[in-house]
């Protein structure tokens, strides 16, 4: 398996472990890990921050893949699979990049305004 299709692999897992931990077919314990392994793998904060060299880069190489690993061993195989395909036909829908450029535009009037009401009560 190459770099790119195990990137796709342990992004659409990373997606199928949430998805089976909300599932009321998971045992509790396996949607406490799923959860907090999806979570973490989704959350831009680090354990380990990414500008230190080499170390920066474990928790994304040996911790996201080896909690995925520990998640979909404990989540029962048939919950996992129609997560799999779940996760996988989410990854394949069109994105649209005109509601992105949207939503950031949106943002950052929201940020101008906000930032506009501040300086006038300041003053």
């Amino acid at each position: 398996m190459g770099l790119k299709a195990w990137a796709r692999a342990l992004k659409r897992d990373t997606h199928a472990v949430w998805l089976a931990a909300k599932d009321p077919r998971t045992p509790w314990h396996a949607k406490a890990l799923a959860l907090a392994v999806a979570a973490y793998a989704l959350s831009p904060i680090d354990l380990i921050p990414d500008f230190i060299p080499v170390l920066g880069l474990l928790d994304d190489l040996i911790l996201v893949p080896a909690g995925l690993w520990l998640a979909i061993r404990l989540i029962p195989a048939e919950v996992m699979a129609e997560h799999r395909t779940a996760a996988e036909a989410a990854a394949q829908r069109p994105v649209s990049r005109w509601a992105a450029g949207a939503v950031i535009v949106l943002w950052i009037v929201s940020a101008a305004l906000l930032a506009l009401a501040a300086a006038r009560a300041l003053r």
